[in-house]
């Protein structure tokens, strides 16, 4: 276990070396970068500072919780863009190998964030696979004539959530997609209805194969 500070640095350098990113050189002489020597993570050649293999795990594991919460704050929680990023840098610190596997569960095991950088997957997404687990997505990207169960809405519109509640649109219901255009015409129980896309896009379904 390291700082969260330290988790910032081996970030910085899991990027540069595995995705190309900008070498975080201000980080040169700081405690966090003393931090992630000490702890055998990486090893100083030539001026610089570079991951050994288990650094790169952790650094790998560090770009996955960050991520992830992104994923999380976007798709759950609503957060706003500008200030995602931001929330998410101190959410990645809070979210533990045990817990991120558990909001990766949560979220379908997403394989990109909200700005289409790959996640790198966990053993909870291997196990996935493995046992052939339903994936969880959004009932606007839905295939017409596809059934699932409601997983969780993502909005902060009250009356958009009453909405849904009216309809039977809750958690753990039973759903089908019956047509896309113009409208989205979904099916709860004996009930058609009839929904625009943002409503749409707000119910997340774990869709049946």
């Amino acid at each position: 276990m390291v700082s969260p500070e330290a988790e910032e640095i081996l970030e910085s350098l899991y990027l540069h070396q595995a995705e190309g990113g900008p070498y975080p050189a201000a980080a040169i002489g700081t405690a966090a970068m003393a931090e992630v020597l000490t702890a055998a993570l990486a090893e100083a050649r030539d001026g610089r500072c570079q991951l050994n293999a288990a650094g790169l795990e952790a650094g790998q594991d560090v770009v996955r919780r960050h991520r992830l919460a992104e994923r999380l704050l976007q798709d759950v929680l609503a957060g706003q863009s500008e200030q995602m990023e931001e929330n998410a840098c101190q959410f990645e610190h809070v979210l533990v190998r045990g817990l991120a596997d558990q909001v990766c569960t949560l979220l379908g095991h997403p394989t990109t964030c909200p700005h289409g950088k790959v996640i790198p997957p966990g053993p909870c997404c291997r196990e996935a696979r493995t046992r052939n687990i339903t994936p969880v997505g959004p009932m606007a990207e839905g295939k017409v004539g596809a059934r699932g169960t409601v997983a969780y809405l993502t909005t902060r519109d009250s009356r958009a959530v009453q909405k849904l509640m009216a309809m039977g649109v809750l958690p753990g219901a039973d759903v089908q997609l019956i047509r896309r255009f113009p409208s989205y015409v979904f099916q709860v129980g004996y009930s058609q209805f009839t929904i625009d896309r943002p409503l749409a896009a707000a119910v997340y379904v774990h869709w049946k194969k």
